[in-house]
């Protein structure tokens, strides 16, 4: 929820009280109005007719002055012009305290405490963080404390009535804002399709490496294949060796193990004599 929403809401009460109120009625109702709690905004209430014509009266326009102070003024302003105002009591140097927070905030989103100690003539560091949390719980700003720094980071505020000939300053500032947003999109744009060109690119590139080596591998595996079947054809047909299609030469004699393991069994003459004939064989 926006901070201050509810805060015209409140003011309606008085809007209806100023419709009949003149003079010192109208008078009061300012006196109430800025001193009541969770009124924050004063537009409305200074443009009602009524309330218009304390200014042409001399005992009732510093009340006029009074609420423009509530409206867009600061707690600095009304100590520099005290006599152009009815006194003020503490509820209404409190709110107008929280008010100058706001207007400070507007002009840089870090406030020292030292700045903060000076425009509000707090004097002590302890009081013036009491205020900020008041301030904070009453839904007028956000922010946090940097204790360390000693400085309040603001985060977000309510917006304050319009000072007369204002208008057109925030007309010019949001202007250059828009402008300046649209420039900054414009080149986010362009930097978003530059990083999907980039992206494009790099997914060709390595799909294309991917198709490289998958082609690569492919063709190794064909390769190996292809030895494979050369190694197995070779080994079907030897070159030398001794492969079944080889005799022994008829002239080479036996081995002598093979002689010991044909005369396993027999005597010594029978061994000899089968040797004998096993010579003669061997002659044809």
């Amino acid at each position: 929820m926006e901070l201050g929403a509810n805060f015209a809401a409140r003011l309606e009460p008085f809007l209806l009280m100023s419709k009949s109120a003149k003079g010192a009625a109208a008078a009061k109702l300012i006196q109430d109005a800025t001193a009541a709690p969770g009124i924050f905004v004063f537009a409305e209430l200074l443009d009602m007719p009524n309330i218009q014509e304390l200014s042409m009266s001399e005992q009732y326009a510093p009340y006029i002055s009074l609420l423009q102070l509530f409206s867009y003024r600061t707690y600095r302003y009304y100590l520099e012009n005290k006599n152009a105002f009815p006194p003020l009591n503490a509820a209404q140097i409190t709110k107008l305290k929280y008010l100058s927070i706001v207007s400070l905030a507007t002009e840089r989103r870090i406030l020292p405490y030292s700045l903060l100690l000076e425009e509000l003539q707090m004097p002590t560091i302890r009081e013036l963080e009491d205020l900020i949390i008041d301030a904070i719980y009453l839904d007028i700003l956000r922010g946090k404390f940097d204790q360390k720094e000693q400085q309040l980071e603001i985060e977000y505020t309510m917006g304050r009535d319009l000072e007369p000939g204002q208008l057109e300053k925030v007309l010019a500032a949001l202007q250059n804002w828009a402008s300046t947003t649209a420039c900054v999109l414009e080149a986010l744009d362009k930097k978003l399709v530059e990083i999907a060109e980039h992206d494009k690119s790099v997914r060709s590139e390595i799909e294309l490496h991917e198709e490289l080596c998958v082609a690569n591998l492919k063709e190794v595996q064909e390769r190996l294949k292809e030895s494979k079947q050369s190694n197995r054809k070779a080994g079907s047909y030897p070159t030398g060796g001794s492969g079944a299609g080889d005799s022994m030469d008829i002239d080479d004699p036996p081995a002598e193990g093979n002689v010991k393991i044909r005369n396993r069994g027999r005597g010594p003459s029978e061994a000899a004599a089968a040797a004998k004939q096993q010579r003669k064989r061997n002659r044809f």
